[in-house]
């Protein structure tokens, strides 16, 4: 019975995310405990049947990870069709977290037949495109507030929407120590941040993802992003129009919220 039960949980939060529906909150035991989150996201993974664009690190701030007593992020499948390009429209509703301003990376395919331990100096040939970009954070559940990385793993990673700003060619470019802005300038609402907010270096992050890609087998057949968490943190989204991402050195992006 408890895992007739848990079937239909996961068969209920596959159907929110695959129709941008709501549902009530699925129950604590899936969510309290990253390591049970993670498991329940990679069964509810394992029914969609849709093509993937990447993959996001999550909870890579420092000081968040030490108030939530977790030792590393999580990490989550970012699926095609919530990517969108920059300057499009993005609808939200009251269970909308918030909004980060992210740097993000193209990687080549050839990573896949990478035999040896990932490490920084060998992950460097894999890069092609470096990018801001915008995620909309958020739950297919009738929840707020976020009570542990859990909350969010459990629930595909808490992505709603990520927004690509313009690629530039991945030439071993420092993206630590780099200012960051995210604002809205109809409410006069600015935020600001660093890179280095990001588990100290974006890199770090990126990194964490792709040992765990090699640690899970993960195989696919093209190149594909990896968004590397929020410069800003998790941004209240207190009013309509158009939000603008920047990061010095690599670029800037926006998203119409609506």
């Amino acid at each position: 019975m408890p895992e007739k039960n848990k079937d239909i949980i996961v068969n209920k939060l596959v159907s929110a995310f695959l129709k941008n529906k709501l549902i009530f909150p699925i129950p604590s035991k899936y969510t309290k405990k990253l390591h049970n989150a993670n498991k329940f996201r990679k069964i509810c993974e394992s029914k969609i049947d849709k093509p993937i664009s990447g993959y996001k690190a999550g909870g890579t701030g420092i000081p968040l990870l030490k108030k939530l007593k977790e030792k590393e992020p999580f990490y989550a499948t970012v699926y095609s069709h919530n990517v969108i390009k920059n300057n499009q429209k993005v609808k939200i509703n009251n269970y909308t977290l918030g909004i980060e301003l992210e740097v993000c990376f193209l990687i080549s395919k050839n990573f896949f037949q990478l035999k040896k331990k990932v490490s920084k100096k060998n992950m460097k040939k894999y890069l092609m495109f470096i990018a801001p970009c915008i995620e909309i954070v958020g739950y297919r559940q009738r929840k707020k507030g976020i009570k542990s990385f859990g909350d969010l793993a459990s629930d595909f990673g808490g992505n709603i929407k990520f927004i690509l700003g313009k690629k530039k060619r991945f030439k071993n470019n420092k993206i630590s120590n780099l200012k960051t802005i995210i604002s809205n300038k109809r409410i006069n609402q600015y935020v600001y941040g660093n890179t280095n907010t990001v588990y100290n270096d974006p890199m770090n992050a990126l990194l964490f993802v792709m040992k765990k890609i090699q640690k899970d087998q993960i195989l696919l057949n093209k190149d594909f992003y990896i968004f590397t968490g929020s410069t800003v943190g998790v941004v209240p989204i207190l009013g309509k129009g158009k939000y603008n991402g920047k990061i010095d050195k690599i670029g800037s992006v926006n998203v119409l919220i609506n």
